[in-house]
């Protein structure tokens, strides 16, 4: 913990550092609005013309005789009129030239939406498969090694020789790493462009890897999970911020659909492939697994990868990273320490009440500044505003079975972590089949339908994971959490699209630095809260069991005393030992049965969940998708 504390915030300020060092390299660019006055006085063309270059009409003399001026008006006349006729000609010609012109602005403000789409702040040529390849590879290998690492934690446990509450640092770390990285993402972008950016994310990843595979103490690998994380961190909202700009809002539910595919296939060969290779080799190879990958990503990214957004120099926000990263940090460790510690232990009270504090300072601070590390008018989009609540209760609710289901598998089953991976595995993969359709039907009837349609799905199947039992059978365990996912396909990034899709392209950014970090810290409350539910509620259980099953009740006693003699019978031992047994092993199955209400239970709540997301779900409307600009 200690270890983990210091490299914490010895990161924090070294990242603080390095960015302000990098900000005084550079010239502050100009304000756009100084450069549009600036323009707009250099083109300024005058619309009347003045006094002195008026010509004022000659009047007559009085001395002059009537004929004389007569004759003189009639030549004129007749002098002047092949210049009124090349007038009139000209004039006619220009009002044809006005009309055509006015009938080309109209054909193009008709044909404006069939017009190609252009990202709103480059020029540059993009060649969209290859970008799309740059970037799905670099999630895909960041999502894979975090769920390749949960199924070895008690494997590394044992090599390394640390406790449970020092190895769960390796997710706990790089979770609060993630939360630091992800808000300074729309800053990151505008300052090095994206190709610049995935290619820093990429190296870092990789560098991570090799530290963690490399690593000859449980110190070693935790740093190297922290740099890891700093990639990773980068990753996500990057992938989101350039599918939104290089695709046009008609088109972009099939592209988060197809992005969909790598953020659910990864999870779901994730523990399967671990269990197989823990089973074989060392837990090492999970890290030297991704370090090919990551150098390939590397490579693709170097060549193929494009700045999507122009390249600026916007002002860096100190007292908001700083708030930012103190507030992200305490509320999620005192999230994750709620889960292990309870939510009355001193740490976790001491450590939610610092994050709400700063958080509340982050986001004055956020309102109140010209140059906001995020942009918080997000908010103001009020269906970027529900959607991403929607988001946040089902990433909620979608914890309970990541969570749950191994437990009872695994340590109340007894299946194998391989056994557990492959029952989870069909459903991921219907999921990630079903990701692409979800987009294109989003595409044609928005999110409320299918958003509606998988929340009773999965309200209906997450109520069906709270009647389990030591009989209920694997292939109804698999059966639920396939039909499970397939409703999870119609909700995940649907929602999140048309949210948005409401948003202006210069704050997409700042929109999916805010969503994923809302998600990040939903799915830390989600995990808190529910390993408290289920760990509340198994000693509530076992608690009415010892009240019943008590050797105070002569009954009890009396069927104690003859399993004992049973036992000591068919064992050989004696008298004493075989009631011992007895009692222990009816106390076992006591635990047992405790447990499994425990899970029930917290499936309950996860049930109670998801229906507030679907009822909230009956509010989305469909988003403006025309190409917005503030």
């Amino acid at each position: 913990m200690t270890t983990y504390i210091t490299s914490y915030i010895i990161g924090s300020l070294l990242l603080l550092l390095i960015i302000n060092l990098f900000l005084r390299k550079k010239k502050t660019v100009a304000k756009p609005d100084s450069v549009i006055e600036d323009a707009k006085r250099e083109n300024d063309i005058p619309s009347s013309l003045e006094k002195a270059d008026m010509v004022e009409p000659v009047k007559p003399s009085k001395e002059v005789d009537m004929g004389e001026h007569a004759e003189a008006m009639n030549e004129e006349a007749d002098k002047a009129k092949p210049d009124i006729e090349d007038g009139v000609a000209e004039a006619m010609e220009s009002n044809k030239a006005i009309a055509d012109e006015e009938d080309h602005l109209a054909e193009a403000k008709e044909s404006k939406t069939k017009a190609p789409y252009k990202p709103l702040e480059t020029t540059e040529e993009i060649n969209r498969s290859k970008v799309i390849v740059a970037l799905m590879l670099g999630a895909f290998v960041a999502i894979l090694n975090q769920t390749l690492l949960n199924v070895a934690i008690p494997h590394i446990m044992n090599d390394l020789n640390v406790s449970t509450s020092t190895v769960q640092w390796l997710s706990t770390g790089y979770m609060l790493t993630n939360g630091v990285f992800i808000p300074i993402t729309p800053f990151l972008i505008n300052k090095l462009g994206t190709r610049k950016l995935l290619i820093a994310a990429i190296s870092a990843f990789t560098i991570g890897s090799v530290v963690c595979a490399t690593s000859v103490g449980f110190s070693m690998l935790l740093i190297g999970r922290i740099i890891q994380a700093a990639g990773a961190g980068l990753l996500m909202p990057l992938l989101m911020t350039v599918f939104l700009i290089i695709f046009p809002p008609e088109k972009r539910g099939t592209a988060m659909g197809i992005m969909g595919v790598v953020m659910i296939f990864a999870p779901a060969i994730g523990p399967t492939l671990s269990g197989w290779l823990i089973g074989h080799y060392s837990w090492r190879v999970l890290f030297e697994l991704v370090i090919p990958i990551g150098i390939l990503d590397l490579i693709i990214a170097i060549a193929w990868m494009k700045d999507v957004t122009k390249v600026s120099n916007p002002v860096f926000d100190t007292i908001g990273f700083i708030t930012c990263t103190v507030g992200l940090g305490s509320l999620l460790y005192g999230f994750s320490e709620a889960g292990n510690n309870g939510w009355d232990s001193k740490v976790v009270v001491l450590s939610l009440i610092i994050g709400v504090i700063f958080l509340c300072l982050f986001v004055w601070r956020e309102l109140t500044t010209d140059a906001p590390m995020v942009d918080l008018r997000v908010f103001k989009y009020s269906i970027f505003t529900l959607t991403t609540l929607i988001s946040m209760i089902v990433n909620m609710a979608m914890f309970a079975a990541m969570l749950l289901l191994p437990i009872y598998l695994q340590n109340i089953r007894g299946f194998t972590a391989l056994d557990s991976g492959l029952l989870m595995l069909p459903g991921a993969i219907i999921m990630g089949i079903m990701s692409p359709i979800a987009g294109k039907l989003f595409d044609r009837f928005g999110a409320r339908p299918l958003a509606i349609i998988g929340l009773i799905i999965t309200v209906l199947t997450t109520w069906g994971f709270t009647q389990l039992t030591m009989q209920t059978s694997y292939s109804h365990l698999m059966m639920l959490h396939i039909f499970r996912m397939f409703g999870m396909s119609f909700i995940m990034m649907t929602v999140m699209t048309e949210g948005m899709n409401q948003l202006p392209l210069s704050l997409t950014s700042h929109g999916t630095a805010v969503s994923n970090t809302a998600r990040t810290v939903a799915g830390s409350i989600g995990t808190a809260f529910l390993i408290t539910v289920m760990t509340n509620r198994t000693a509530f259980h076992l608690d009415n069991y010892n009240n019943i099953i008590s050797s105070a009740n002569p009954y009890i006693a009396e069927k104690f005393a003859q399993l004992g003699q049973g036992l000591a019978g068919l064992t050989g031992l004696p008298t004493g030992a075989g009631q011992t047994l007895a009692i222990s092993t009816i106390y076992g199955k006591a635990a047992q049965a405790s447990t499994i209400s425990g899970i029930n239970d917290a499936f309950i709540v996860a049930t109670i969940i998801a229906s507030v997301a679907l009822v909230l779900s009956f509010f989305i409307r469909r988003a403006n998708t025309g190409s917005k600009e503030n």
